[in-house]
């Protein structure tokens, strides 16, 4: 029968877009170089290189993708507990009020830059919201995490400190 098949599937696509995976312990780039990327916003500017001797989480999101709200608190909570992280959220909303709106309403103390064009997003070959790279303290990319994270979870904490 193929509708229950069909249904199942339906059921179970949501289920795995959110569960927030990398596609298999090794994504394409995991393992090479970080592209780099300055963005500016006229507010902010960012260099990826200039946090090199840093590990940097970098976090592709938009103010309206609900994956990425529910994933902020967390990341936000990181960066309290690991201050020696760079996290760099890189905005693709194009809305500049907006994006400022949600910045202040949700009170992110991180370093956030808004790319409209995606041009940073697009060297890293990003498709879904959120997606956050981790990068190493020699700019190598050793994990993709696609999907809201708990960044509590202490299985993610346990892999950061090894960097």
């Amino acid at each position: 029968m193929r509708f229950p098949r069909l249904l199942s599937l339906t059921l179970l696509l949501p289920v795995a877009l959110v569960s927030g995976c990398d596609r298999g312990a090794h994504p394409a780039q995991t393992g090479k170089a970080a592209p780099d990327f300055t963005v500016a916003d006229g507010t902010t500017t960012v260099h990826l290189a200039s946090y090199r001797g840093r590990v940097v989480l970098l976090n592709f999101w938009w103010s309206e993708c609900e994956p990425c709200i529910l994933e902020l608190p967390s990341l936000l909570e990181l960066h309290r507990d690991q201050p020696d992280f760079a996290i760099l959220a890189v905005s693709i909303d194009e809305d500049e009020d907006e994006y400022k709106r949600f910045l202040v309403r949700r009170h992110v103390d991180l370093i956030t830059v808004r790319d409209p064009n995606q041009s940073a997003a697009k060297l890293f070959h990003t498709e879904q919201w959120p997606e956050t790279y981790v990068i190493d303290r020699k700019g190598v990319i050793r994990r993709k995490f696609i999907g809201p994270q708990d960044w509590s979870n202490p299985e993610i904490r346990a892999f950061l400190k090894t960097l």
